[in-house]
C-alpha cells in the first residue's frame, strides 16, 4: 500500500510539472516564435498606442463611426465575461431589446431593411465583425457625418471586407475597429 501511495504522489508531481509548467511554456514559446502577432492577441495600434484587438469587438456610439453588433458579454464587450445572453427567442426582454434596436436603426435608415447582425448579439458577445450588409446599411449616416461621398465610404468597406476563410468557412465580414481606424486616418471627423 505504501508503495502505491508513493507512486501516485510521484505521478501527480511529475504530471503537474510536465503538463502544468513545461508544456505551457513550450507551447507559448513556439507560438511566440512562429506566430508572435496572434500569440499576443492580434493587437492594433494607432499613433503608438494600443487601441484594441482585431479579435475582440468594441462599442462605437458616435454617429461618425460604424457600429458593431450588440454585445451581451458582461456590461457590453467585457472580455472577462464572454457569453451570449442565453435568452430564448420568445423571452420578453430579448424581444423588447431587439424591437427597440430595430426601431432605432429604421429611424436612422428608412430605405433599407435592418441587417440581423445589427440587432442580435453573437455567441461570445465579443464579435469584432459585422456583415458587409450591416456596413452598407450604415453608409448614409457615415457619409453625412464625415462629409464625404457614399462611394468613398463603400470603397473603405470593400478595402476592409474579408471573404470566407479557406473559401468556404464562415461568412464574408468587415472588422469594425479596423474600418473605423481607417476612417479616422483617411476622412477625420471635423
Amino acid at each position: 500500500m505504501k508503495k502505491n501511495l508513493m507512486i501516485s504522489i510521484w505521478m501527480t508531481v511529475v504530471t503537474t510539472v510536465l503538463l502544468g509548467i513545461v508544456y505551457p511554456f513550450v507551447v507559448t514559446g513556439i507560438a511566440q516564435v512562429l506566430f508572435p502577432r496572434q500569440a499576443n492577441g492580434t493587437l492594433i495600434t494607432a499613433n503608438g498606442k494600443i487601441v484594441g484587438s482585431s479579435l475582440i469587438g468594441q462599442p462605437f456610439s458616435s454617429p461618425g463611426y460604424f457600429r458593431s453588433r450588440p454585445s451581451a458579454a458582461g456590461t457590453g464587450y467585457d472580455a472577462g465575461s464572454s457569453s451570449g445572453s442565453n435568452l430564448g427567442p420568445t423571452n420578453k426582454m430579448l424581444v423588447d431589446r431587439v424591437t427597440g434596436d430595430v426601431q432605432k436603426a429604421q429611424a436612422e435608415n428608412t430605405n433599407m431593411p435592418v441587417p440581423i447582425d445589427l440587432v442580435t448579439t453573437s455567441g461570445s458577445g465579443l464579435d469584432p465583425h459585422i456583415s458587409p450588409e450591416a456596413a452598407e446599411f450604415q453608409v448614409p449616416r457615415i457619409a453625412k457625418e464625415r462629409k464625404i461621398s457614399e462611394d468613398e465610404v463603400r470603397a473603405l468597406i470593400n478595402k476592409h471586407s474579408e471573404g470566407r476563410q479557406l473559401g468556404f468557412l464562415g461568412e464574408p465580414r468587415v472588422n469594425v475597429l479596423e474600418l473605423n481606424l481607417d476612417l479616422d486616418v483617411s476622412h477625420p471627423l471635423h
